[in-house]
């Protein structure tokens, strides 16, 4: 029997799913609210839940009267509309107990207070990254929301507390979190309405500018004086303000209106001195994962290799060419990434990135001459 030979007669097609693909950005505008309320509406805010909130303006009528929750919200929608995971926490019958809330933990197999926020993004779809708890955030629920902005990759924003700069300054010097920044004095409405604006205008800049850009010297929404007197100069350090940030502590001065005046974190490592470094580090850390998450377990070679590190650099040319770095590149290193270990599946990427840091001082050089006294007569007619 003669063996049939099957012809093709005419064009097939492979596809080659192979090149750069797109890395979309984080959204890090996301607020994760702690705060109390005791007759805010409980299908709206049960206890210990992380609840989405999309319209501010809405939730304000379900937040009640009491507690912290109600004018918290307030203060923030005063900066913009974002989108806001909120955790109505129980008070206490004393001070230490309501913190005990607030920190939080586990029952029955549920997060509540602060670790509530864990579950925002499997059970909300959205990860909160701009964390605060606007007068209740002393040093245990700073520090807990410290921990949880590197879980998270997040940045906290809290009180220093203290009656005057001296106190607060000596409080500064219990944290050494890159992912948290201290705020002092408070504004005159409340406990709490600095840190909760401060929020507010965080999501605002990271809506309008981007995470590349500080709290500093950005106007503040609805605030009509300070708790504590504040002396600044512009042009000295020598004063209250110039202290704070010395310390490293965040103020707030009045200059064409109230505005926050200072960059610093609390690090200990210089490199994650500027909020800015900080907030572009997180930014870069989950944009790149989740931008390079489809060459998982697709099979090793010189083609998927290529196909990642254009994938970043070509991320990092738009983010560069934006404005929102310095300058970027990733590569692939042969010594890191020996034939055994590419034989058990693991493959090594470098990069590295230049974060834009804020022009926090300017110098300038002055300087009195008499040169011009030459040309003094020119133009002038008899």
């Amino acid at each position: 029997m003669p063996v049939t030979t099957t012809i093709t007669h005419g064009v097939r097609v492979n596809e080659v799913n192979t090149g750069v693909r797109a890395i979309q950005q984080i959204s890090s505008n996301v607020i994760g609210l702690l705060a109390t309320g005791a007759d805010a509406d409980v299908d709206t805010f049960p206890p210990n839940k992380a609840v989405l909130i999309d319209d501010v303006r809405s939730a304000l009528g379900k937040a009640g009267d009491t507690g912290t929750l109600a004018r918290s919200l307030e203060a923030i929608s005063d900066q913009v509309s974002p989108i806001i995971v909120a955790v109505r926490v129980p008070e206490g019958e004393t001070p230490e107990e309501t913190t005990t809330n607030v920190v939080g933990g586990v029952a029955g197999g549920n997060y509540t207070g602060a670790k509530a926020l864990l579950s925002a993004e499997a059970q909300l779809g959205v990860r909160p990254r701009i964390l605060g708890a606007p007068g209740l955030d002393v040093q245990a629920v700073a520090a807990e929301l410290a921990i949880l902005g590197q879980k998270l990759r997040g940045f906290a924003y809290c009180a220093a507390q203290g009656e005057d700069v001296a106190s607060a300054i000596t409080y500064r010097d219990e944290f050494s979190a890159r992912e948290l920044m201290l705020i002092w004095p408070d504004t005159s409405a409340a406990a709490g309405d600095a840190i909760a604006r401060a929020l507010g205008l965080r999501a605002a800049i990271d809506e309008q500018v981007g995470w590349h850009k500080t709290l500093s010297n950005t106007g503040i929404a609805g605030v009509t004086g300070l708790s504590k007197d504040v002396f600044f100069d512009l042009q000295s350090s020598d004063n209250d303000a110039g202290l704070l940030n010395s310390a490293p502590i965040t103020t707030i001065v009045r200059r064409d209106g109230y505005r926050f005046w200072g960059n610093r974190t609390t690090s200990d490592d210089p490199l994650f001195a500027f909020e800015s470094a900080v907030r572009t580090a997180q930014a870069l850390m989950d944009s790149i994962a989740e931008g390079v998450a489809w060459a998982v377990d697709k099979p090793e070679s010189k083609m998927l290799i290529r196909d990642v590190v254009d994938t970043i650099n070509a991320d990092f040319r738009s983010l560069t060419r934006d404005g929102r770095l310095i300058g970027a590149n990733a590569w692939f290193d042969e010594a890191s990434n020996p034939a055994a270990q590419l034989a058990a599946g693991k493959l090594v990427i470098d990069y590295d990135y230049t974060p834009c840091p804020p022009a926090e001082a300017i110098l300038l050089n002055q300087r009195i001459t008499d040169k011009y006294l030459a040309t003094i007569g020119t133009g002038i007619s008899g």
